[in-house]
This record gives structure tokens, C-alpha cells and sequence, in this order.
């Protein structure tokens, strides 16, 4: 592995549950990687984020991986994970689905419009903050991603 723990990542969460996001944080805050953590509540968000969009995100650094729940208000994780892959200066980000939902056709669908993986949230909270730690090390230390610009 090519175990980089002085590089900082990029993390961008879309997630409208705030305990849903508040387990996610702890379970990074616990791991070797150092992550800078970013979180918005829906896909109009994440794109507000994204585009530097208004005040609160006119500073907002471009993510190295977004996780993605799927069930949210406004715009939900599948409008988003189809607009973002359809946007040429975007797509590039690999988007992993992080939901609830462990239907076949969801899992289905969001590979199709183009998510890098998909994980069901585990409701044990020993397992979810595994699944976080082997998260982190095939995206942080295995994969190669792409150079933020």
C-alpha cells in the first residue's frame, strides 16, 4: 500500500441525517489518514459546495472522493450523482454511494450513472466504523486519484 498519512484528503459528505453525519465524522476522526472533512445536507448543497457558490462556500476546496447518501430533500443522491457525471469539470470526483438502502436496483442504478462504489450503512457501530477505516484505506492509500485543480 502506498500508505500517504502526511497528505491531507479532501473528504465531501452529502448527508441530510445529522446523526447519520455525526457517526460518518467519528468514525474518520479515528483513523490515520488526515481528512479534512467537509459535509452538506443535499445534491443543491454539494453543488453550492462544488462551485464555490455564495459565501459559505466561496473557499471550498475540491473534494478527492465524495460519499453520497441517497434518500435526501430537494436534490436527492441519484439526481446528483447523474447531474455531477454529466458535468465535464466535475465528473472526474468519484462519487461512493453511502446509504441505507441495500435494494438491488439502487445499487444497480447508481453504478450505471456512474458511482466509483457502493456501501450500505451498517447499523452495528463497530462495523460501520469498519467499513469507514477500509473505506479510507482503499481511497486514501490504494487507488490513485486524480490531482485536484
Amino acid at each position: 500500500m502506498n500508505r500517504d498519512t502526511a497528505r491531507k484528503y479532501v473528504l465531501l459528505l452529502v448527508e441530510d441525517d445529522p446523526a447519520d453525519a455525526h457517526l460518518v465524522r467519528l468514525a474518520f476522526a479515528g483513523n490515520d489518514f488526515n481528512v479534512d472533512f467537509h459535509m452538506v445536507r443535499d445534491g443543491v448543497e454539494a453543488f453550492e459546495f462544488l462551485r464555490r457558490v455564495g459565501d459559505r462556500f466561496q473557499s471550498a476546496p475540491r473534494p478527492d472522493v465524495i460519499l453520497l447518501d441517497l434518500n435526501m430533500p430537494r436534490m436527492d443522491g441519484r439526481e446528483f450523482l447523474a447531474a455531477i457525471k454529466k458535468d465535464e469539470g466535475l465528473r472526474s470526483i468519484p462519487v461512493v454511494v453511502l446509504t441505507t438502502s441495500d435494494v438491488e436496483r439502487d445499487t444497480v442504478a447508481s453504478y450505471r450513472m456512474g458511482a466509483a462504489g457502493y456501501l450500505v450503512k451498517p447499523v452495528d457501530i463497530d462495523r460501520f466504523r469498519n467499513e469507514i477505516r477500509q473505506f479510507e484505506d482503499y481511497w486514501f492509500s490504494v487507488v490513485r486519484l486524480p490531482e485536484r485543480r
